[in-house]
């Protein structure tokens, strides 16, 4: 079926692949803990919990698993909101982060316990008598 020289070929072949192989495994060593590790590698970095209505998308970027992306979606819609005088507090619970595209339910369940909603009391009127 294979000739001598052939077979030379994909033998030579095969060890110059098991070796190339056996360098990228010696220099790029990294080990992924299993269980991963309760507290998250970046947990100091948020200083305290974060309102949504306050915060910058740097700040909101530190969320676990939100990113870049998706903060600058939440500070986009924020500032629409607010352009469309619709109010100036467009989140007041977690739930309402659910309308920016790209946050599901389980991205708000991770990032929950980081979050933060000020109470905004609206002014009151008294009626003169």
């Amino acid at each position: 079926m294979w000739t001598p020289s052939q077979r030379g070929v994909l033998i030579a072949f095969v060890l110059i692949l098991s070796v190339a192989l056996a360098i990228r495994l010696a220099f790029n060593r990294q080990y992924v803990a299993d269980p991963q590790p309760f507290r998250p590698e970046r947990a100091d970095e948020l200083a305290d919990k974060l309102d949504p209505n306050m915060a910058t998308w740097q700040e909101l970027a530190v969320l676990p698993q939100l990113g870049e992306k998706r903060a600058k979606e939440i500070v986009a819609y924020r500032e629409q909101f607010r352009a469309d005088r619709r109010g100036d507090t467009p989140f007041r619970k977690p739930e309402d982060l659910l309308v920016v595209k790209g946050i599901g339910v389980a991205m708000l369940n991770t990032i929950r316990p980081h979050l933060a909603f000020r109470a905004t009391t609206q002014p009151t009127t008294r009626s003169s008598r």
